[in-house]
């Protein structure tokens, strides 16, 4: 399967609290969560809803997992416009990425808790389908860290938030990336498709 990661990302970086509630995340003191509530438009609204109607499986961080768990007491009449979310969340296998996570309560889950990469890697291997991994910006650092990503899909609401965590780490591995598809709505969000390349190139290099 490929793997792909998908994330709602500030123009600064910030991944932190973008949810519908301002106290999703308050940790190290963020103050500012919900900044991608009212994004993007009905086009980027499809565009998530058919991103997630192709996952053949979701890998999740515990933090992530737990935030998500709410769709598993929803059905599809509970979140008109996101009836594709709903689905594909609660019919697709669901693994979490977890040292402490032992009775996960969403059917259809599975925790992987010796060997990661391993466990990935043999995911990665069955045949087509593709893997999602949405928000968990942790695993998305070390999956990327560890060469497992295929593809990133960045979704940037255009604001500047000035404080909170952060995607990509001051310091860290480098990649290089190639578009693969890249659009703005109406409301000035953009989305941005990545293919991932191995390492860049530098100059005198």
């Amino acid at each position: 399967m490929k793997l792909t990661t998908v994330t709602q990302v500030t123009i600064d970086g910030v991944m932190q609290g973008n949810g519908g509630a301002s106290d999703e995340d308050r940790r190290n003191g963020f103050e500012r969560g919900g900044w991608a509530r009212g994004a993007g438009d009905d086009e980027t609204r499809t565009f998530i809803n058919q991103t997630y109607r192709r996952a053949d499986a979701f890998l999740f961080g515990r933090r992530t997992y737990e935030l998500f768990t709410g769709w598993g007491s929803m059905t599809v009449q509970d979140a008109p416009g996101w009836e594709s979310v709903v689905e594909s969340l609660n019919t697709r296998p669901k693994y979490v990425a977890s040292a402490t996570l032992t009775d996960p309560e969403w059917a259809g889950t599975t925790v992987l808790s010796g060997d990661v990469a391993a466990a990935v890697r043999e995911l990665k291997a069955k045949p087509g389908g593709e893997l999602q991994v949405h928000g968990s910006g942790i695993l998305t650092r070390w999956l990327l860290e560890n060469d497992l990503v295929d593809e990133m899909i960045l979704i940037v609401i255009p604001v500047i938030v000035g404080q909170g965590a952060r995607l990509f780490p001051e310091t860290g591995p480098d990649l290089a990336l190639d578009l693969v598809e890249s659009r703005a709505d109406s409301k000035g969000v953009t989305i941005q498709v990545y293919r991932t390349a191995g390492r860049p190139r530098y100059a005198g290099a």
